[in-house]
Protein backbone atom coordinates (compact mmCIF):
# COMPACT_ATOMS: atom_id res chain seq x y z
CA UNK A 1 0.00 0.00 0.00
CA UNK A 2 0.99 3.60 -0.76
CA UNK A 3 0.32 6.48 0.83
CA UNK A 4 1.04 10.32 -0.23
CA UNK A 5 2.67 12.69 2.40
CA UNK A 6 2.24 16.55 1.49
CA UNK A 7 1.75 19.33 2.92
CA UNK A 8 -1.72 21.10 3.80
CA UNK A 9 -2.96 23.31 1.16
CA UNK A 10 -1.10 26.76 1.17
CA UNK A 11 -0.95 30.04 -0.79
CA UNK A 12 1.97 29.43 -3.28
CA UNK A 13 3.86 30.66 -6.38
CA UNK A 14 5.38 28.56 -8.78
CA UNK A 15 9.21 27.49 -7.50
CA UNK A 16 12.27 27.79 -9.53
CA UNK A 17 13.77 24.65 -10.28
CA UNK A 18 17.38 26.13 -8.92
CA UNK A 19 18.96 22.70 -9.93
CA UNK A 20 18.57 23.28 -13.16
CA UNK A 21 18.59 26.91 -13.86
CA UNK A 22 21.56 28.29 -12.32
CA UNK A 23 25.45 27.24 -13.92
CA UNK A 24 27.67 24.95 -12.15
CA UNK A 25 29.98 27.82 -11.63
CA UNK A 26 27.45 29.55 -9.88
CA UNK A 27 26.26 26.64 -8.00
CA UNK A 28 30.25 26.51 -6.85
CA UNK A 29 30.38 30.24 -5.44
CA UNK A 30 27.17 30.11 -3.88
CA UNK A 31 28.67 26.60 -1.81
CA UNK A 32 31.96 28.63 -1.20
CA UNK A 33 30.09 31.26 1.07
CA UNK A 34 27.66 29.43 2.37
CA UNK A 35 30.83 26.36 3.33
CA UNK A 36 32.78 29.89 4.53
CA UNK A 37 29.36 30.81 6.83
CA UNK A 38 29.39 27.56 8.40
CA UNK A 39 33.14 27.03 8.92
CA UNK A 40 32.87 30.28 10.27
CA UNK A 41 29.83 28.81 13.16
CA UNK A 42 31.96 25.52 13.48
CA UNK A 43 34.95 27.26 14.40
CA UNK A 44 33.88 29.43 17.20
CA UNK A 45 33.06 26.27 19.29
CA UNK A 46 36.46 25.20 19.40
CA UNK A 47 38.84 28.34 19.13
CA UNK A 48 36.64 30.04 22.16
CA UNK A 49 37.10 26.71 23.77
CA UNK A 50 40.71 26.99 24.24
CA UNK A 51 40.95 30.77 25.01
CA UNK A 52 38.50 29.89 27.89
CA UNK A 53 40.63 29.72 30.67
CA UNK A 54 42.86 32.95 29.72
CA UNK A 55 39.05 34.63 29.31
CA UNK A 56 38.23 33.31 32.85
CA UNK A 57 41.33 34.79 34.35
CA UNK A 58 41.26 37.66 32.94
CA UNK A 59 37.47 38.63 33.48
CA UNK A 60 36.59 36.70 36.91
CA UNK A 61 33.63 34.26 37.27
CA UNK A 62 34.97 30.77 37.60
CA UNK A 63 31.26 30.21 38.68
CA UNK A 64 29.82 31.10 35.26
CA UNK A 65 32.29 29.27 33.00
CA UNK A 66 30.03 26.58 31.65
CA UNK A 67 27.25 29.58 31.35
CA UNK A 68 29.69 30.65 28.20
CA UNK A 69 29.16 27.49 26.67
CA UNK A 70 25.39 26.75 27.89
CA UNK A 71 23.81 30.11 26.68
CA UNK A 72 24.95 29.76 23.13
CA UNK A 73 23.23 26.06 23.20
CA UNK A 74 20.36 27.34 25.10
CA UNK A 75 19.95 29.66 21.72
CA UNK A 76 21.13 27.76 18.90
CA UNK A 77 19.11 24.64 19.73
CA UNK A 78 16.06 26.54 20.57
CA UNK A 79 15.90 28.74 17.32
CA UNK A 80 16.90 25.52 15.18
CA UNK A 81 13.49 24.58 13.79
CA UNK A 82 12.44 28.07 13.88
CA UNK A 83 15.16 28.92 11.05
CA UNK A 84 14.46 25.87 9.40
CA UNK A 85 10.57 27.22 8.79
CA UNK A 86 11.54 30.81 8.11
CA UNK A 87 14.19 29.59 5.43
CA UNK A 88 11.13 27.93 3.73
CA UNK A 89 8.88 30.86 4.25
CA UNK A 90 11.40 33.45 3.26
CA UNK A 91 14.25 32.14 1.02
CA UNK A 92 17.64 30.56 2.53
CA UNK A 93 19.75 33.37 1.10
CA UNK A 94 17.47 35.88 3.88
CA UNK A 95 18.20 33.90 6.69
CA UNK A 96 21.50 33.11 6.57
CA UNK A 97 22.48 36.85 5.74
CA UNK A 98 20.52 38.03 9.02
CA UNK A 99 22.35 34.51 10.87
CA UNK A 100 25.69 35.94 9.99
CA UNK A 101 24.70 39.47 10.92
CA UNK A 102 23.52 38.11 14.08
CA UNK A 103 26.14 35.91 14.81
CA UNK A 104 28.76 39.01 13.76
CA UNK A 105 27.05 41.33 16.34
CA UNK A 106 27.66 38.72 18.80
CA UNK A 107 31.04 38.13 17.94
CA UNK A 108 31.88 41.87 18.27
CA UNK A 109 29.87 42.37 21.65
CA UNK A 110 31.78 39.28 22.89
CA UNK A 111 35.06 41.10 21.96
CA UNK A 112 34.12 43.65 23.92
CA UNK A 113 33.01 41.30 26.95
CA UNK A 114 33.86 43.34 30.38
CA UNK A 115 32.72 40.82 32.87
CA UNK A 116 31.90 37.08 32.51
CA UNK A 117 28.12 38.13 33.24
CA UNK A 118 28.60 40.36 29.15
CA UNK A 119 30.34 37.26 28.41
CA UNK A 120 27.85 35.31 28.88
CA UNK A 121 24.46 37.14 27.64
CA UNK A 122 26.86 37.67 24.52
CA UNK A 123 27.55 34.34 23.88
CA UNK A 124 23.55 33.69 23.98
CA UNK A 125 23.74 36.62 20.79
CA UNK A 126 26.36 34.56 18.90
CA UNK A 127 24.46 31.30 19.50
CA UNK A 128 21.09 32.60 18.14
CA UNK A 129 23.36 33.85 15.03
CA UNK A 130 25.11 30.42 14.50
CA UNK A 131 21.30 28.48 14.80
CA UNK A 132 20.56 30.37 11.57
CA UNK A 133 24.14 30.01 9.40
CA UNK A 134 23.72 25.69 10.45
CA UNK A 135 19.96 25.13 10.02
CA UNK A 136 20.29 27.17 6.62
CA UNK A 137 23.43 26.04 5.33
CA UNK A 138 22.72 22.31 5.22
CA UNK A 139 19.61 22.48 3.60
CA UNK A 140 21.32 24.31 0.75
CA UNK A 141 22.80 21.84 -1.31
CA UNK A 142 18.91 20.48 -1.77
CA UNK A 143 17.93 23.59 -3.33
CA UNK A 144 20.96 23.81 -5.99
CA UNK A 145 21.12 19.89 -6.68
CA UNK A 146 18.74 17.44 -7.67
CA UNK A 147 19.04 14.09 -5.25
CA UNK A 148 21.43 11.83 -7.18
CA UNK A 149 24.15 14.98 -6.78
CA UNK A 150 23.74 16.00 -3.32
CA UNK A 151 25.61 13.31 -1.44
CA UNK A 152 28.87 14.68 -2.56
CA UNK A 153 28.42 18.01 -1.07
CA UNK A 154 26.40 16.99 2.21
CA UNK A 155 29.90 14.73 2.62
CA UNK A 156 32.12 18.52 1.62
CA UNK A 157 29.73 20.23 4.11
CA UNK A 158 30.65 17.50 7.08
CA UNK A 159 34.57 18.10 6.53
CA UNK A 160 33.82 21.64 7.32
CA UNK A 161 33.33 20.57 11.14
CA UNK A 162 36.69 18.43 11.02
CA UNK A 163 38.33 20.88 9.87
CA UNK A 164 37.34 23.35 12.14
CA UNK A 165 38.24 20.72 15.06
CA UNK A 166 41.65 20.89 13.86
CA UNK A 167 42.28 24.33 12.98
CA UNK A 168 40.26 25.67 16.13
CA UNK A 169 42.46 24.68 18.91
CA UNK A 170 45.39 25.78 16.83
CA UNK A 171 44.45 29.54 15.75
CA UNK A 172 42.84 30.14 19.28
CA UNK A 173 45.62 29.44 21.37
CA UNK A 174 48.09 31.22 19.12
CA UNK A 175 45.74 34.14 19.08
CA UNK A 176 44.88 33.98 22.72
CA UNK A 177 49.19 33.88 23.43
CA UNK A 178 49.48 36.58 20.65
CA UNK A 179 47.07 39.40 20.03
CA UNK A 180 45.00 38.77 22.87
CA UNK A 181 42.05 36.37 23.14
CA UNK A 182 39.86 39.10 22.32
CA UNK A 183 40.85 38.26 18.89
CA UNK A 184 39.28 34.75 18.63
CA UNK A 185 35.75 36.74 18.43
CA UNK A 186 36.90 39.50 16.27
CA UNK A 187 38.75 37.04 13.63
CA UNK A 188 35.18 36.34 12.81
CA UNK A 189 34.56 39.73 11.02
CA UNK A 190 37.24 38.98 7.98
CA UNK A 191 35.93 35.53 7.55
CA UNK A 192 31.91 36.72 7.12
CA UNK A 193 32.80 39.31 5.12
CA UNK A 194 34.22 36.91 2.11
CA UNK A 195 31.07 34.44 3.07
CA UNK A 196 28.49 37.46 2.60
CA UNK A 197 30.20 38.64 -0.52
CA UNK A 198 30.05 35.41 -2.24
CA UNK A 199 26.80 34.89 -0.58
CA UNK A 200 24.98 38.18 -1.67
CA UNK A 201 27.06 38.33 -5.19
CA UNK A 202 25.70 35.23 -6.35
CA UNK A 203 23.16 33.23 -4.35
CA UNK A 204 19.24 33.70 -5.40
CA UNK A 205 16.72 34.01 -2.84
CA UNK A 206 16.62 30.09 -2.92
CA UNK A 207 12.56 30.16 -1.88
CA UNK A 208 10.41 27.30 -1.71
CA UNK A 209 7.48 28.37 -3.14
CA UNK A 210 5.38 27.96 -0.33
CA UNK A 211 4.04 31.35 1.21
CA UNK A 212 2.93 30.82 4.99
CA UNK A 213 1.91 32.90 7.71
CA UNK A 214 4.69 33.11 10.60
CA UNK A 215 3.97 30.53 13.79
CA UNK A 216 5.35 33.45 16.62
CA UNK A 217 2.77 31.33 19.25
CA UNK A 218 4.40 27.79 17.93
CA UNK A 219 7.78 29.63 18.34
CA UNK A 220 7.00 30.78 21.71
CA UNK A 221 5.61 27.64 22.89
CA UNK A 222 8.46 25.83 21.68
CA UNK A 223 10.99 27.70 23.80
CA UNK A 224 8.87 27.48 26.72
CA UNK A 225 9.03 23.84 26.34
CA UNK A 226 12.77 23.57 25.04
CA UNK A 227 14.74 26.15 27.31
CA UNK A 228 13.60 24.94 30.56
CA UNK A 229 14.71 20.95 29.45
CA UNK A 230 18.03 22.16 28.49
CA UNK A 231 18.53 24.24 31.18
CA UNK A 232 17.94 20.43 33.61
CA UNK A 233 20.27 18.80 31.26
CA UNK A 234 23.36 21.47 31.82
CA UNK A 235 27.24 19.28 31.77
CA UNK A 236 27.84 20.72 35.46
CA UNK A 237 24.41 19.56 36.81
CA UNK A 238 25.08 17.03 40.09
CA UNK A 239 23.30 14.12 40.34
CA UNK A 240 21.50 15.69 43.46
CA UNK A 241 20.98 18.61 41.70
CA UNK A 242 19.08 17.08 38.59
CA UNK A 243 16.88 15.65 41.61
CA UNK A 244 16.32 18.70 43.15
CA UNK A 245 13.18 20.96 43.63
CA UNK A 246 14.24 23.68 41.12
CA UNK A 247 15.13 20.99 38.63
CA UNK A 248 11.67 19.08 38.84
CA UNK A 249 10.18 22.90 38.40
CA UNK A 250 12.11 23.23 35.64
CA UNK A 251 11.14 19.98 34.14
CA UNK A 252 7.58 20.19 35.06
CA UNK A 253 7.49 24.01 33.09
CA UNK A 254 9.18 21.89 29.85
CA UNK A 255 6.07 19.51 30.26
CA UNK A 256 3.75 22.32 30.36
CA UNK A 257 5.12 23.75 27.15
CA UNK A 258 5.88 20.78 25.41
CA UNK A 259 1.74 20.47 26.02
CA UNK A 260 1.02 23.51 24.70
CA UNK A 261 3.21 23.38 21.38
CA UNK A 262 1.24 20.14 20.58
CA UNK A 263 -2.10 21.70 20.79
CA UNK A 264 -0.72 24.73 19.53
CA UNK A 265 0.62 23.02 16.23
CA UNK A 266 -1.17 19.94 15.72
CA UNK A 267 -3.93 21.59 13.25
CA UNK A 268 -1.65 24.56 12.63
CA UNK A 269 -0.81 24.74 8.62
CA UNK A 270 1.73 26.72 9.30
CA UNK A 271 3.69 24.76 11.80
CA UNK A 272 7.44 25.30 12.75
CA UNK A 273 7.54 21.23 12.66
CA UNK A 274 4.32 20.29 11.08
CA UNK A 275 2.87 17.10 12.78
CA UNK A 276 2.07 15.37 9.24
CA UNK A 277 5.70 14.78 9.00
CA UNK A 278 5.55 12.32 11.67
CA UNK A 279 3.47 10.20 9.31
CA UNK A 280 6.34 9.73 7.26
CA UNK A 281 7.84 6.93 8.22
CA UNK A 282 11.39 7.74 6.59
CA UNK A 283 11.27 11.05 8.57
CA UNK A 284 10.24 9.93 11.24
CA UNK A 285 12.93 7.09 11.83
CA UNK A 286 16.08 9.43 10.83
CA UNK A 287 14.68 11.48 13.91
CA UNK A 288 15.02 9.12 16.16
CA UNK A 289 18.44 7.44 14.65
CA UNK A 290 19.78 11.25 14.96
CA UNK A 291 18.61 11.46 18.61
CA UNK A 292 20.73 8.27 19.72
CA UNK A 293 23.51 9.06 17.49
CA UNK A 294 23.93 12.57 18.82
CA UNK A 295 23.75 10.68 22.53
CA UNK A 296 26.26 8.65 21.28
CA UNK A 297 29.04 11.08 19.84
CA UNK A 298 28.80 13.05 22.31
CA UNK A 299 29.64 10.65 24.80
CA UNK A 300 32.87 9.50 23.14
CA UNK A 301 34.08 13.73 22.92
CA UNK A 302 33.17 13.95 26.35
CA UNK A 303 34.51 11.72 28.89
CA UNK A 304 38.00 10.55 26.57
CA UNK A 305 39.92 13.58 27.39
CA UNK A 306 39.12 13.06 31.08
CA UNK A 307 40.33 9.66 30.92
CA UNK A 308 43.51 9.98 28.61
CA UNK A 309 44.31 13.01 31.65
CA UNK A 310 43.36 11.23 34.88
CA UNK A 311 43.82 7.35 34.20
CA UNK A 312 46.88 7.57 31.61
CA UNK A 313 48.15 10.47 33.39
CA UNK A 314 48.91 11.72 29.59
CA UNK A 315 49.27 15.96 28.89
CA UNK A 316 46.17 17.88 27.89
CA UNK A 317 47.93 18.42 24.81
CA UNK A 318 48.70 14.24 24.46
CA UNK A 319 44.68 13.90 25.03
CA UNK A 320 44.27 16.10 22.30
CA UNK A 321 46.26 14.22 19.75
CA UNK A 322 45.06 11.01 20.85
CA UNK A 323 41.80 12.29 19.36
CA UNK A 324 42.77 13.52 15.80
CA UNK A 325 42.68 10.24 14.17
CA UNK A 326 38.64 10.90 14.82
CA UNK A 327 38.69 14.02 13.20
CA UNK A 328 41.02 12.50 10.32
CA UNK A 329 38.65 9.52 9.95
CA UNK A 330 35.29 11.66 9.59
CA UNK A 331 36.96 13.87 7.00
CA UNK A 332 38.43 11.09 4.85
CA UNK A 333 35.32 8.75 5.37
CA UNK A 334 32.55 11.62 4.56
CA UNK A 335 34.39 12.79 1.25
CA UNK A 336 34.88 8.84 0.27
CA UNK A 337 31.34 7.57 0.87
CA UNK A 338 29.69 10.66 -0.14
CA UNK A 339 30.84 10.31 -3.54
CA UNK A 340 30.26 6.21 -3.78
CA UNK A 341 26.53 7.27 -2.85
CA UNK A 342 26.73 10.49 -5.81
CA UNK A 343 27.98 7.17 -8.46
CA UNK A 344 25.66 4.58 -6.97
CA UNK A 345 22.48 6.04 -5.50
CA UNK A 346 22.90 3.53 -2.47
CA UNK A 347 22.99 5.26 0.87
CA UNK A 348 21.25 3.50 3.12
CA UNK A 349 23.89 0.63 3.05
CA UNK A 350 26.49 3.19 3.97
CA UNK A 351 24.61 4.74 7.16
CA UNK A 352 23.86 0.92 8.16
CA UNK A 353 28.24 0.30 7.83
CA UNK A 354 28.54 3.47 9.75
CA UNK A 355 26.66 2.81 12.70
CA UNK A 356 27.77 -0.59 12.51
CA UNK A 357 31.17 0.67 12.84
CA UNK A 358 30.17 3.28 15.34
CA UNK A 359 29.18 0.12 17.50
CA UNK A 360 32.38 -1.76 17.20
CA UNK A 361 34.01 1.41 18.53
CA UNK A 362 31.86 2.00 21.34
CA UNK A 363 32.33 -1.88 22.21
CA UNK A 364 36.46 -1.24 21.90
CA UNK A 365 36.18 1.40 24.10
CA UNK A 366 34.11 0.04 26.68
CA UNK A 367 37.58 -1.89 27.33
CA UNK A 368 39.40 0.63 28.27
CA UNK A 369 41.68 0.72 31.61
CA UNK A 370 44.32 2.15 33.28
CA UNK A 371 46.75 -0.31 30.91
CA UNK A 372 45.17 1.24 27.76
CA UNK A 373 47.89 3.21 25.67
CA UNK A 374 47.50 6.39 23.94
CA UNK A 375 48.09 4.68 20.51
CA UNK A 376 45.05 2.40 21.42
CA UNK A 377 42.76 5.32 22.38
CA UNK A 378 43.86 6.73 18.93
CA UNK A 379 42.92 3.41 17.32
CA UNK A 380 39.16 3.30 18.91
CA UNK A 381 38.53 7.07 17.87
CA UNK A 382 39.47 6.16 14.47
CA UNK A 383 36.73 3.31 13.99
CA UNK A 384 34.77 5.74 15.91
CA UNK A 385 34.98 8.97 13.12
CA UNK A 386 34.98 5.73 10.40
CA UNK A 387 31.17 5.34 11.41
CA UNK A 388 30.70 8.56 12.22
CA UNK A 389 31.79 10.20 8.73
CA UNK A 390 29.02 8.22 6.33
CA UNK A 391 26.71 8.81 9.11
CA UNK A 392 26.30 12.64 9.79
CA UNK A 393 25.68 13.35 5.93
CA UNK A 394 23.71 10.89 4.83
CA UNK A 395 21.31 11.23 7.35
CA UNK A 396 20.71 14.63 6.25
CA UNK A 397 20.67 13.18 2.52
CA UNK A 398 17.69 10.69 3.47
CA UNK A 399 15.52 12.98 5.61
CA UNK A 400 15.90 15.25 2.69
CA UNK A 401 14.89 13.28 -0.08
CA UNK A 402 11.88 12.23 2.20
CA UNK A 403 10.51 14.79 2.24
CA UNK A 404 8.18 17.60 -0.52
CA UNK A 405 11.05 20.01 -1.73
CA UNK A 406 9.04 23.14 0.21
CA UNK A 407 9.44 21.59 3.56
CA UNK A 408 13.45 20.79 3.14
CA UNK A 409 14.60 23.20 5.57
CA UNK A 410 11.49 22.38 8.04
CA UNK A 411 12.86 18.51 8.25
CA UNK A 412 16.76 19.83 7.64
CA UNK A 413 16.30 21.69 11.22
CA UNK A 414 14.21 18.77 12.41
CA UNK A 415 17.22 16.57 12.00
CA UNK A 416 19.38 18.82 13.83
CA UNK A 417 17.37 20.12 16.23
CA UNK A 418 16.92 16.66 17.35
CA UNK A 419 20.36 15.40 17.07
CA UNK A 420 21.29 18.30 19.45
CA UNK A 421 18.79 17.01 22.16
CA UNK A 422 20.28 14.15 21.96
CA UNK A 423 23.30 15.44 22.31
CA UNK A 424 22.44 17.24 25.41
CA UNK A 425 20.52 14.65 26.83
CA UNK A 426 23.23 12.30 25.94
CA UNK A 427 25.88 14.88 27.89
CA UNK A 428 23.60 14.78 31.42
CA UNK A 429 22.90 11.05 30.97
CA UNK A 430 26.17 10.18 30.90
CA UNK A 431 27.39 13.07 32.99
CA UNK A 432 25.66 10.97 36.02
CA UNK A 433 26.41 7.72 35.34
CA UNK A 434 29.93 9.31 34.96
CA UNK A 435 30.17 10.65 38.54
CA UNK A 436 27.99 7.46 40.28
CA UNK A 437 30.25 4.86 38.69
CA UNK A 438 33.84 7.36 39.28
CA UNK A 439 32.82 7.72 42.99
CA UNK A 440 31.90 4.16 43.73
CA UNK A 441 34.97 2.85 41.70
CA UNK A 442 37.18 5.33 44.06
CA UNK A 443 35.82 4.17 46.82
CA UNK A 444 36.10 0.21 45.96
CA UNK A 445 39.78 1.21 45.00
CA UNK A 446 40.70 2.74 48.54
CA UNK A 447 39.03 -0.14 50.64
CA UNK A 448 41.59 -2.57 48.74
CA UNK A 449 44.01 -0.90 49.88
CA UNK A 450 45.32 1.64 46.71
CA UNK A 451 46.92 4.48 47.22
CA UNK A 452 45.21 7.97 46.39
CA UNK A 453 46.76 8.49 43.36
CA UNK A 454 45.88 5.13 42.36
CA UNK A 455 42.29 4.65 43.16
CA UNK A 456 41.93 7.71 41.40
CA UNK A 457 43.05 6.96 38.26
CA UNK A 458 41.44 3.37 38.42
CA UNK A 459 38.28 5.38 39.15
CA UNK A 460 38.29 7.24 35.93
CA UNK A 461 39.48 4.36 34.10
CA UNK A 462 35.91 2.27 35.44
CA UNK A 463 33.73 5.28 34.90
CA UNK A 464 34.33 5.82 31.76
CA UNK A 465 34.32 2.43 30.65
CA UNK A 466 30.97 2.30 31.94
CA UNK A 467 30.33 5.40 29.99
CA UNK A 468 30.87 3.32 26.73
CA UNK A 469 28.74 0.24 27.95
CA UNK A 470 25.69 2.13 28.38
CA UNK A 471 26.20 3.89 25.16
CA UNK A 472 26.27 0.91 23.26
CA UNK A 473 23.25 -0.12 23.14
CA UNK A 474 22.02 3.09 22.32
CA UNK A 475 24.34 3.30 19.32
CA UNK A 476 22.34 -0.63 18.77
CA UNK A 477 19.26 0.92 18.55
CA UNK A 478 20.10 3.94 16.46
CA UNK A 479 21.52 1.07 13.79
CA UNK A 480 18.26 -1.05 14.02
CA UNK A 481 16.09 2.02 13.85
CA UNK A 482 18.71 2.45 10.57
CA UNK A 483 17.87 -0.84 9.20
CA UNK A 484 14.27 -0.33 9.24
CA UNK A 485 14.59 2.72 7.54
CA UNK A 486 13.12 2.82 4.13
CA UNK A 487 15.57 3.98 1.18
CA UNK A 488 14.19 6.04 -1.60
CA UNK A 489 15.70 6.47 -4.40
CA UNK A 490 17.76 9.43 -5.67
CA UNK A 491 17.50 9.17 -9.32
CA UNK A 492 14.71 11.89 -9.23
CA UNK A 493 14.66 15.30 -10.09
CA UNK A 494 12.74 16.26 -6.74
CA UNK A 495 12.47 14.94 -3.28
CA UNK A 496 10.26 11.75 -2.85
CA UNK A 497 6.70 12.74 -1.55
CA UNK A 498 5.38 8.76 -1.05
CA UNK A 499 6.42 5.47 0.44
CA UNK A 500 5.52 2.01 1.02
Amino acid sequence: MTTSVAPPAARSNERIDYATTLSPATKKLVLAGVMMALFLAALDQTIVATAMPRIVTELSGVELFAWTSTSYLLASTTMVPIYGKLSDTFGRKTIILTGIGIFILGSVLCGFAGSMLQLVFFRGVQGLGGAAITSTAFAIPADLFVPAERARYQGIFGTVFGVASILGPLLGGALTDGVGWRWVFFINLPLSAIAVAFIVAKMPRLHSGLFTKVDWLGALTLILATVPFLLTLRGDMTLEALASPKVLGMLALSLVGLILFILVERRNPNAIIPFFLFKNRVFTLVILTSVCVGASFFAALLFLSLFSVHALGASARAAGTAMMPLTAALVMTSLLTARIVSRTGRYKIVIVVGLSLLCVALFLLGTISVHTTLWQIGLYTFVFGCGMGPTLPMLTLSIQNAVPRELVGTATAGRQFFAQLGQALGGAVFGVIFVVVLAREEAHALGLGKTAEEASRLAYAGAAAGVYHVALPVAVCALVLALLTQELPLNQGKPNTTQK
